[in-house]
């Protein structure tokens, strides 16, 4: 039997909170489940860069608060052929007014023209998300709580 070569992508995920208590959701094409505004790393640019970038082009929002680092993991995507993500979670707090909205993504990759409709669930509620998306949503907690926090990786 050949060892196959395993695939790492890089991934930016962004929780983007409103209030300490609301975390920005949509349910996508192709996934069964919430998720949230996330996107491939691309060669030119840093996590955090992504981040930005993913964020506007799936949700439309573009103005952001504090943004802080909060994990990177490696998640199996699939078995065969290999195919791993290297995930960099972020906490995003944004000001945003509307409860729910319909945004058309922008951008070049092959979800550009879908459109996502956005909205707001409590970070208490026991909600599965799409890809295990929702592995760290705990550790919003304890940063929204004014707490210490988990400690914050240079990007």
């Amino acid at each position: 039997m050949v060892a196959q070569d395993t695939t790492y992508v890089q991934k930016a995920c962004a929780y983007v909170t409103r209030g300490g208590s609301e975390v920005l959701v949509f349910e996508g094409p192709s996934h069964d489940g919430l998720q949230i505004p996330k996107g491939t790393v691309e060669s030119w640019e840093t996590p955090r860069e992504a981040l930005y970038r993913e964020v506007v082009e799936e949700s439309g929002l573009a103005t952001f608060g504090d943004v802080e680092r909060l994990v990177t993991d490696v998640w199996t995507r699939r078995e065969s052929p290999p195919k791993r993500y290297v995930r960099h979670f972020y906490h995003v707090r944004v000001h945003e007014p509307r409860d729910a909205w319909t945004h058309t993504v922008t951008g070049t990759g092959p979800e550009r023209g879908a459109e996502f409709a956005f909205s707001w669930l409590d970070l208490g509620t026991d909600a599965r998300f799409a890809l295990d998306l929702d592995d760290y949503l705990g550790r919003l907690t304890d940063v929204d709580a004014g707490g210490v926090g988990p400690s914050v990786a240079a990007d």
